[in-house]
């Protein structure tokens, strides 16, 4: 699951909010007396107090306490869909099943926001078949195919747009802060598997040069080559990203010192641009930008020295 930030927390909450008033204004005017006012009354209260609790915890939610506020509301579905006996009671649950799956698909991963709308889907048409009003079934198709839509678009165009947003446009590899979110991750899961994890930059030398002489667009075709080189050379679980100009970064999990010179070599290897680098090795206690500080001292020693010969 992506992780859901205060504000899709805050969002969840107003969702609770507007579901609870909805459920105490239906309660206060009943549509018809077969209206299940007991249970919207239940729900409307259930619903303000989840509102103040996601509320008051959005900053300390972890995963499991998301899954269950986005599974909840599915519940609630499925017992008001049970309960309203008429067709357009069972189809006026629509809006709210809308809104659920688009939160999930825009919040949650695309496997995650999948499963839920499938066990809202599940748990809305098991409630509706049991209350089983008669002339429901087509309105009721037309409000499963719009949900099962709209939650597949809504997926896509969230990761089309969270690729977009942590990818280097020229290079294609990961920009900064994509690379940064990366390794904190994967420098948390060495400190737990108790593996080794470093992390190396890179900076072209005399790259200046190739733009002051052969153009800005001989440097961006320079860039890209390196990108593609030197991706050709890594594994899967390590990640090059674009840090900035003509610096590149690299996380390395289960790469110790003398692993990460080897592959260092293999990308000297690999094309003929010349380059500095920087390497360090997560101790103890390391924060990823102790990691970084430390290769750029690395970095910027190996330049100087390089110049010197």
């Amino acid at each position: 699951m992506h992780t859901l930030r205060p504000r899709g927390i805050a969002l969840l909450s107003l969702l609770y909010a507007v579901g609870a008033a909805l459920c105490a204004v239906s309660a206060l005017a009943p549509a018809s007396d077969r209206s299940p006012v007991r249970l919207l009354w239940a729900l409307a209260a259930l619903g303000a107090a989840g509102s103040a609790v996601l509320w008051l915890r959005r900053d300390r939610l972890g995963p499991r306490s998301v899954h269950a506020a986005v599974f909840l509301p599915s519940v609630a579905l499925g017992l008001l869909a049970w309960r309203s006996a008429t067709a357009v009671g069972i189809v006026g649950l629509g809006p709210a099943m809308v809104a659920m799956a688009v939160f999930s698909a825009h919040f949650l991963s695309s496997r995650a926001a999948r499963l839920h709308v499938g066990l809202l889907l599940a748990l809305t048409t098991a409630g509706a078949v049991a209350a089983a009003p008669s002339g429901f079934l087509p309105q009721w198709l037309t409000t499963v195919v719009t949900v099962v839509v709209l939650t597949e678009a809504q997926t896509r165009l969230s990761g089309d747009l969270l690729r977009a947003a942590g990818t280097d446009p020229l290079t294609g590899l990961a920009n900064r802060r994509a690379w940064q979110v990366t390794a904190d991750r994967g420098l948390a899961q060495a400190r737990r598997s108790a593996e080794p994890f470093t992390v190396a930059l890179i900076d072209l030398d005399g790259f200046k040069a190739v733009n002051d002489q052969a153009g800005h667009g001989a440097g961006d075709a320079l860039l890209q080559e390196l990108a593609r080189a030197w991706n050709a050379e890594l594994r899967m679980s390590d990640l090059l990203g674009r840090y900035g100009g003509d610096e590149f970064v690299l996380s390395l999990p289960a790469t110790d010192a003398a692993r990460a010179e080897d592959l260092l070599a293999r990308l000297r290897a690999a094309h003929p641009a010349a380059w500095s680098a920087g390497t360090a090795t997560a101790g103890p206690g390391d924060t990823l930008a102790d990691l970084l500080v430390r290769a750029d001292t690395e970095l910027y020693r190996s330049k100087r020295s390089r110049r010197r010969t």
